[in-house]
């Protein structure tokens, strides 16, 4: 557990840095008549990741947490378990998004995580498979005017029905 604590933090604080750096190709500061620069927000949640990786490490040096003290293995055999088969499920959900779109691959993650992982019911597991695409579509697509990928062009009917309402 104490190795685990100070590597984690470690590759936190260095990710930190490379999504600082990264996003000052872009403005990171409010521009006058616009409002934030578009490296802003990425910017400053770096900074605070950053800063929260320094307490982690400040409270492992000192040993006031609980895992700065511990000898234990980092994960038991079902941390791990847990571990692949939601890592598993997170791959499946990348390599989906070019086949059945950002929102069908949203939908098929959820069926998977909520009905098969967490084991809810498939009322709860549907309405929530299908809402929460629904809503994201409707934010990113018509609130936002970002484009999501829109996968295979089997998936192109579900997308001329979502524009038909939007506009």
């Amino acid at each position: 557990m104490r190795q685990g604590e100070i590597s984690l933090a470690g590759i936190l604080a260095l990710f930190s840095l490379y999504l600082m750096w990264k996003s000052t190709e872009l403005p990171i500061g409010y521009i006058r008549g616009q409002g934030p620069g578009g490296g802003f927000w990425p910017f400053w949640l770096s900074a605070g990741m950053l800063l929260s990786c320094g307490a982690i490490a400040w409270n492992w040096w000192r040993g006031k947490s609980p895992a700065s003290v511990s000898n234990e293995p980092l994960m038991d055999a079902f941390g791990w378990r847990t571990v692949v088969l939601v890592g598993g499920g997170v791959i499946g959900f990348v390599a989906l998004i070019a086949v059945v779109s950002m929102y069908g691959a949203v939908c098929l993650f959820l069926i998977y995580y909520l009905r098969f992982l967490g084991r809810h019911s498939w009322f709860l597991t549907l309405a929530m498979a299908i809402a929460l695409p629904i809503g994201l579509f409707f934010f990113f697509e018509g609130a936002m005017q970002i484009s999501m990928p829109q996968g295979l062009p089997f998936t192109q009917p579900f997308f001329d029905v979502m524009y038909d309402i939007i506009y």
